[in-house]
């Protein structure tokens, strides 16, 4: 039986850190994320919706702070090892779609790119998008970005 799942992840932004998103560098950004890892929330939102979607936890019990040997690694390197701990828990990934939320950085001129790094990094075809709130909320004022994600597994034929 397929299983969906969706995941959420959310950094605040900060002067003097790199702004990974979606796999990418974003040199030109004056501020980056704040996290553990590389912050990549698009990544991270990716790698809760399938961790959802296997019943296998979360990105917190996966690679949280806990786990040292996941400081500073890139949301490619843990959407690999998600995907591979889903295939070792018996499911095929379907598909990936994630939303980007904040007005940094502007994703569209590099969406292609961006899908076609994080697909490669989980072996599934990813989608992403990306919307503002209007000025609402912490993403609308800058003070942080968010990604919502939901993903598709199939279980592994036997």
């Amino acid at each position: 039986m397929p299983r969906i799942g969706v995941g959420t992840d959310v950094h605040r932004l900060v002067d003097g850190a790199p702004m990974h998103v979606a796999g990418l560098a974003w040199p030109d950004e004056p501020q980056g994320l704040a996290g553990h890892s590389d912050a990549d929330v698009v990544a991270h939102a990716a790698c809760d919706a399938l961790f959802s979607a296997a019943g296998i936890g979360d990105l917190g019990s996966n690679f949280g702070t806990s786990a040292p040997e996941w400081a500073g690694a890139s949301g490619c390197a843990l959407l690999e090892e998600t995907a591979r701990r889903v295939r070792a828990a018996g499911y095929e990934i379907g598909n990936v779609a994630v939303q980007l939320v904040g007005n940094r950085p502007r994703l569209g001129p590099r969406r292609a790119e961006a899908e076609a790094v994080l697909g490669a990094a989980c072996g599934a075809p990813v989608t992403v998008s990306a919307t503002t709130t209007d000025g609402l909320g912490l993403t609308g004022r800058g003070e942080g970005v968010a990604a919502i994600a939901t993903a598709l597994l199939l279980p592994t034929p036997r």
